[in-house]
């Protein structure tokens, strides 16, 4: 896949959504919102480890600045831990586009990128997210999230979701390779206490691919694993 193909279609999503009836945002009061989307304890093969995913805004209706921070520690040593920084523009109704920096704080050395993404609420209500990195080096690199919450109950909600990275070079030192790179699949059932503080449980599978796989193989690793997961959503 091209970087020309890879821009076509991150910026065919908003162009599509923006082809919809929907409001128009007018609004300028300032908001903000703090969320921790998922802080979990994953076990499975034996091993245990921490992971977050958490985001942070401030702004206007239309316009907004984001801190997004993810990763995860884990007992085999195979930590992650990434930061970013975002300025959103808002395009269409449920629509944003962002740009900014991105920096990989593990595994080392660490890496800098520049981020053009695009996030929003697709039709049937999932919600979508498409990013595209620029490194150093050549270096370029997909991620795409789908996640849709399913209400069995008021209080109770089961949030599949879907998680796809591809890269446009191979990076051994990282155990990357170009192409697709990794899938993972999940499942969070989570408790409503209040809405604003959910603990749940879960269940993540991860395949490698391609030649991510062949990496993960030759460092006598599996491109398979399924992790259980028990952890706790808030927000502010």
């Amino acid at each position: 896949m091209t970087k020309r193909s890879v821009i076509g279609l991150l910026l065919a999503v908003p162009l599509w959504a923006g082809a919809q009836d929907g409001p128009q945002l007018m609004d300028n009061r300032v908001f903000y919102q703090v969320l921790l989307d998922e802080l979990e304890i994953a076990g499975g093969g034996g091993q245990r480890g921490i992971g977050w995913d958490g985001q942070a805004w401030v702004g206007t209706d239309t316009r907004r600045v984001w801190i997004k921070t993810e990763g995860e520690r884990g007992a085999g040593g195979h930590d992650a831990a990434q930061l970013q920084l975002l300025y959103s523009h808002a395009i269409a109704p449920y629509w944003d586009l962002q740009a900014g920096l991105r920096r990989d704080f593990d595994p080392r050395p660490g890496r800098d990128w520049a981020v053009l993404s695009v996030q929003g609420l697709a039709p049937y209500f999932f919600e979508v997210e498409a990013e595209l990195f620029i490194g150093g080096g050549g270096q370029s690199g997909l991620r795409f999230e789908a996640e849709y919450e399913l209400l069995l109950t008021q209080r109770l909600i089961l949030t599949p979701n879907l998680h796809l990275e591809v890269f446009g070079e191979d990076d051994r030192r990282r155990g990357i390779g170009s192409g697709a790179s990794a899938l993972e699949f999940g499942a969070r059932l989570r408790y409503e206490i209040r809405r604003e503080f959910a603990p749940y449980i879960g269940l993540r599978g991860i395949r490698r691919l391609g030649t991510t796989a062949d990496f993960a193989r030759d460092a006598g690793e599996d491109k398979r694993a399924v992790e259980y997961l028990a952890g706790l959503r808030f927000w502010f």
